[in-house]
């Protein structure tokens, strides 16, 4: 069996999913695909077992291995599904509320990590499992950051206000690049390179290759813009922004740049110039028609192969403990990473004190956790980190995202 024909099955399921869910179920549909192929993989995994023969399941691991998808995912889907999530942002209220967006993208991220490593390395360690602080801390990066996408698609019909909706989009789009940073530099502190994490290098970082990343994708999303704006042909303007979707990415990349605050800035410049003119409101509803088909097509296949990335899982008691306590410490590291900056930093004007519960909610894990986990280095640790970033993802889009909707409803009666 070739890649091409586990892909034609792969969409085969996502097409039969939808039709199902379109039909019947009514979920979100990042939701519905991947409780579908979490079931199919359950009932391959049981068929395996009942009939002895682990062939089809072990053929399933091995593609899903031989696509390198967390390698492809981090060097251009990534940018795809960020561009196409930033198309919909308004540049004009992300600017009155930038102090939020920030805060929240940075020190809110960084808060999130820190409190989630401590906590979750105490835990264990008294629960009689050693795993040291550097491995925890590589854990509390890859959770830290939420998922754009999952996000915006909760709150597109929502009653929120209208601030308050620019200020979570915001931040899911920007805390990418932030939780990045403390990735690769959780990676070298796992390498042994202890010195990484002293002498304010995490925030060199953070400046140089997040102020670098904003400056160009500013810079991109004008150019973008003058081109489409100069050609009079929608085809090549289309072609146009997924070049400089991928362009800018892979450019601020391979110089060492933040690629998704790139990309990010790119898109929002693109479609906020555009859309000021008359003549060419029509064409951005044409290019946002075919990223929005971008958009649906990759998170379709992300999450079913999500689901299959279950055959990965080694179930043992370490990696059991390790996922059962990761979920609740999630949940507390997020609702003090959004509470803390709302406090310190005066946030409130875009809220009250019901938006640290609404944002502790909507702190949806995805994609990148998903990716990133599979990028740690070989160690005796693997098992409990890819445990826990797998029961956390599965439980914070299908648990919480099902429950938002009847939240928001609570929180914000209209």
């Amino acid at each position: 069996m070739s890649a091409f024909d586990v892909g034609s099955l792969i969409l085969l399921l996502a097409t039969a999913v939808g039709i199902i869910n379109e039909r019947y179920l009514r979920l979100p549909s990042v939701i519905a695909q991947l409780l579908g192929s979490l079931l199919l993989s359950l009932v391959i995994i049981l068929a395996s077992h009942l009939t002895n023969n682990l062939h089809f399941a072990a053929l399933f691991e091995k593609r899903v291995h031989g696509a390198h998808l967390p390698g492809v995912f981090l060097d251009g889907v990534l940018a795809l599904l960020l561009f196409a999530a930033s198309l919909q942002a308004d540049l004009r209220e992300l600017r009155s509320n930038a102090a939020s967006v920030f805060c929240l993208a940075t020190v809110g991220v960084i808060l999130s990590a820190a409190v989630f490593t401590f906590s979750f390395w105490g835990i264990l360690h008294i629960c009689g499992i050693a795993i040291p602080i550097a491995w925890c801390f590589l854990l509390g990066a890859i959770l830290a950051p939420t998922d754009a996408v999952a996000v915006q698609g909760l709150l597109k019909h929502s009653q929120l206000p209208g601030k308050l909706k620019t200020v979570i989009v915001g931040e899911s789009l920007f805390n990418d690049g932030t939780a990045i940073v403390l990735f690769l530099t959780a990676l070298a502190a796992v390498a042994g390179q202890q010195h990484i994490l002293g002498h304010g290098r995490v925030l060199y970082a953070m400046l140089v290759e997040g102020g670098g990343g904003i400056v160009l994708g500013l810079a991109a999303g004008f150019f973008a813009s003058a081109i489409i704006a100069f050609t009079k042909d929608d085809e090549i303007a289309v072609l146009a922004t997924l070049a400089f979707a991928l362009g800018t990415y892979r450019l601020a990349s391979g110089v060492g740049l933040s690629g998704p605050l790139a990309v990010v800035c790119c898109g929002i410049v693109m479609s906020t110039r555009l859309a000021r003119h008359e003549g060419e409101r029509k064409r951005l509803d044409k290019i946002g028609t075919f990223w929005f088909l971008v958009d649906n097509l990759i998170n379709v296949l992300l999450f079913v192969l999500l689901g299959f990335e279950i055959f990965t899982l080694s179930v043992s008691g370490v990696a059991l403990v390790s996922a059962a306590v990761a979920i609740p410490l999630v949940l507390a590291s997020r609702f003090l990473s959004v509470a803390v900056p709302f406090g310190l930093f005066r946030l409130g004007k875009v809220g009250d004190r019901r938006t640290p519960y609404l944002l502790t909610w909507l702190g949806l894990r995805g994609a990148i956790s998903v990716a990133l986990v599979q990028d740690i280095p070989n160690g005796p640790y693997n098992d409990a980190l890819v445990a826990a970033s797998y029961v956390v993802v599965i439980f914070t889009i299908v648990v919480q995202g099902l429950s938002t909707p009847r939240i928001i409803r609570t929180l914000y009666p209209t």
